[in-house]
C-alpha cells in the first residue's frame, strides 16, 4: 500500500518562511506527476503547485514568485519552499502523487493526510 507523509508545517508570521516536505513509501517504481493542494474549512481544496517526473512544474496563480515546488525522484519525495507567506495562505496543506507504480498495483493517485500551516501575527 502506497503511504505519502507530510511534515513542515506550523504557524509562521506574515512574511515568513515554511518548507513542507512529502515522502512516499510503500515498494514504489515510479510516480508520475507529484503534487501540493491546499484546504480550508468550508472550500474546496485547490491545486497550489504541481510537477511532473521531467521536472516541469505549474502554479496557481496565488502563488507564483513566492512558492516553489522540487521533488527528488530517488527519495520518492516532494517539496514546497514557501515564502513570503501571506494570512491567506493558511490551510491545511495535502500532498499528492499521480500514476504511482508498485511493486503489486498501479495507483492512479495517493493522497496524503495533511500538514496544517497557519500564517499569523
Amino acid at each position: 500500500q502506497v503511504q505519502l507523509v507530510e511534515s513542515g508545517g506550523g504557524l509562521v508570521q506574515p512574511g515568513g518562511s515554511l518548507r513542507l516536505s512529502c515522502a512516499a513509501s510503500g515498494n514504489i517504481f515510479s510516480i508520475n506527476g507529484m503534487g501540493w493542494y491546499r484546504q480550508t474549512p468550508g472550500k474546496q481544496r485547490e491545486l497550489v503547485a504541481n510537477i511532473t517526473s521531467g521536472g516541469s512544474t505549474n502554479y496557481a496563480d496565488s502563488v507564483k514568485g513566492r512558492f516553489t515546488i522540487s521533488r527528488d525522484n530517488a527519495k520518492n519525495s516532494v517539496y514546497l519552499q514557501m515564502n513570503s507567506l501571506k494570512p491567506e495562505d493558511t490551510a491545511v496543506y495535502y500532498c499528492k502523487a499521480d500514476q504511482v507504480v508498485t511493486r503489486v498495483h498501479r495507483y492512479l493517485e495517493a493522497w496524503g493526510r495533511g500538514t496544517l500551516v497557519t500564517v499569523s501575527s
